[in-house]
């Protein structure tokens, strides 16, 4: 039994940690700690980049939306790297680069989101490099918002904040994301961020990473900037909306596709490499123990029953745990919510040691 109440005590604290603890604890240290950015408005070259594969549906859109941002046309271009659509995507796209000269349309070969940013990178020329997914509406501002932060010789990489917009089911990722972006907040004052969001994303062309296009850019891109001694920051008044997935079923689906690039970052990333004392414990707390989140509360569980006869304290660690557990099955929001994703974490580990990682993926449903 000593072997079970070490497994269910580190358990039960890792998870307090990494869900409660260390948001408390990052936000108290950014109230004493705090990195203030030096921004200044200014308007340097953008290169703004979106992947695209199939998107006939949303591109018009998108292009729409980049081509009333509030910048100087002239230090503009917006080209979409289209990853082997064969649906309309290309046909749009060039339709409207007729017209527009600022936009371009560039055929890349089926290699991934990843692979198609690479490849924009290397044959645009903006001082600063923008990332949006075609799914994603900008604010009008968001473009000088993002860029003003880069007055500060130390900034490399700025994402501003996404808000959901109502979703056409159960999906409860926008309470989700609220907390993260509170988060986020604190760990940009601390310094830097841990990931960042794929809908509105920028990066300094000097320090762009041509990274391996089985990674995302949320979560390896923050990280190597901190390696390099850069900074990875979080502006919450640069926003972006885009739709979530319908129900957390869908939701689900994606978290799994979404942990699956996460544990190939975490177990062969080199994340811990060169980072110093304050940022080695924001990846520990809010990355590597919340992907975990899914094992510990297996371990937490097992190590409960196997203690239930030895005291009221594991007798309520259960029965929460089975309350928990009902609820979500009885479909309370989020409950149901943060028991999937959990369970994806697992899910996702298993199949990444069992299949690898794809560096191509299929975009959730309902979120176009």
């Amino acid at each position: 039994m000593v072997i079970a109440k070490v497994l269910f005590w580190s358990s039960l604290g890792a998870l307090g940690w990494t869900q409660a603890g260390y948001p408390v604890f990052a936000a108290a240290l950014a109230r004493v700690r705090s990195r203030p950015v030096g921004r200044r408005d200014s308007t340097p070259s953008v290169s703004l980049i979106v992947a695209a594969h199939d998107e006939e549906d949303v591109i018009e859109r998108r292009l729409e939306n980049l081509l009333a941002l509030d910048y100087p046309p002239e230090e503009l271009e917006i080209v979409v790297a289209s990853d082997a659509s064969d649906d309309r995507t290309d046909e749009l796209v060039q339709a409207v680069a007729a017209r527009e000269p600022r936009v371009r349309l560039l055929r890349c070969e089926r290699g991934g989101k990843v692979a198609a940013q690479n490849q924009a990178v290397r044959e645009t020329r903006g001082e600063i490099l923008a990332f949006s997914d075609a799914n994603a509406q900008w604010r009008a501002d968001a473009l000088r918002k993002l860029v003003r932060n880069y007055a500060d010789p130390e900034v490399a990489y700025v994402c501003g904040s996404s808000v959901y917009e109502a979703a056409d089911g159960t999906n409860r990722e926008g309470t989700y994301w609220r907390f993260e972006g509170w988060l986020r907040r604190n760990e940009s004052a601390l310094g830097s961020i841990t990931a960042g969001i794929g809908a509105i994303y920028t990066v300094r062309r000097s320090d762009y990473v041509d990274v391996d296009p089985r990674f995302g850019h949320d979560l390896a891109l923050p990280y190597l900037m901190v390696q390099r001694r850069r900074r990875a920051i979080f502006d919450p008044e640069a926003l972006a909306s885009e739709k979530p997935a319908r129900n957390i079923e869908d939701e689900y689906r994606r978290k799994v596709r979404m942990f699956e690039h996460c544990w190939l970052i975490v177990l062969r990333g080199r994340m811990l490499r060169r980072l110093g004392p304050t940022y080695l414990l924001e990846v520990l707390s809010h990355r590597h123990l919340r992907y975990a989140s899914g094992l510990l509360h297996l371990i937490l569980l097992g190590a409960s029953i196997a203690l239930v006869r030895d005291g009221l304290v594991y007798q309520i660690a259960l029965g929460a745990q089975l309350l928990l557990l009902l609820a979500a099955a009885l479909g309370v929001g989020l409950a149901r919510y943060y028991v999937l994703v959990t369970w994806a974490t697992v899910v996702s580990l298993v199949r990444y040691l069992r299949f690898g990682v794809p560096a191509v993926w299929a975009k959730a449903e309902g979120t176009r």
